[in-house]
Order: structure tokens, then sequence, then C-alpha cells
């Protein structure tokens, strides 16, 4: 798993779908992309969509730093930019490690969380499925 944060909380993703680790660079506007679309970057001559998670997870928007990181992904055909703050650690977690959503969350947040990874330090990892953050690539740029 690669843990990150992304404002102020603690999330991760399958390191099997993470292709690269990029520090913050400045995105292309997308007009009428969705709003939490920042932009396209050149990833060595392939443009990718660069998606801020704060404002995917309505956790708010991230501003612009140069500390921030953008995790290139690769979600089936897709390849994206994920916006966090920062990348915390690189964790072996076996999948009888990941628990499930209680069923007090709601909806929506059970739609993009797929679970839980609880560490040594009690921190809980929300871990994240990239399938249903992501837009699919008509609606980038609408």
């Amino acid at each position: 798993m690669v843990a990150f944060r992304v404002a102020d909380q603690d999330f991760c993703i399958d390191i099997g779908m993470v292709r690269e680790i990029r520090s913050w660079s400045e995105t292309t506007f997308l007009p009428h992309a969705q709003p939490y679309v920042k932009g396209v970057i050149n990833l060595r001559g392939a443009v990718v969509a660069v998606i801020d998670l704060a404002a995917r997870l309505g956790l708010g928007t991230t501003q612009e730093d140069p500390r921030n990181v953008i995790i290139i992904a690769q979600v089936e055909n897709q390849t994206v930019g994920l916006l966090a703050d920062h990348v915390a650690d690189i964790l072996p977690v076996p999948p009888e490690a990941i628990k499930p959503m209680p069923d007090v969350a709601a909806e929506e947040a059970k739609a993009f969380i797929t679970g839980l990874v609880t560490l040594d330090d009690n921190r809980l990892l929300r871990k994240l499925d990239l399938t249903r953050i992501l837009p699919d690539a008509k609606s980038i740029a609408r």
C-alpha cells in the first residue's frame, strides 16, 4: 500500500496501481472540467489529468504548494494524477489486515472507501477505490 495524506486525513491505495510519485508541477486548466479536476500535465509526452483528491472526497480544495505530490496511477486503461499533500509511507499490508467499513458510514463514503487499515501506531488508513474516484474519460472535459 502507498499511504498518503489529503487535507490532514490518511488514505492509501494499492501500490500495484502506482506508476510513480512526482513533485508538484503546475497544471494546465481545462475549461468546463469537473470541479475536482485540477487540470492536465505533460507526462513525458502523454497528457494526464490531475484529480484534486481533497475536492473529490469532499474535504475542500488543495492549495497549490511545492510540497504537494502527484501520484501517477494506472486505473484500468487510464493514467491519472492524484494530487495529495504528501506520501507518508509504503507499507506491506496483508489482505486480512484490511477491515470492512462500518455500517454507520454514509453510502457516499462507502462508494469511495473499500476498507480500513489499522496501523501499529493506532492510525487508520482509508483504502480508496480508484475506479470510483476517477471520472470516466468523457467527463474530464465536458
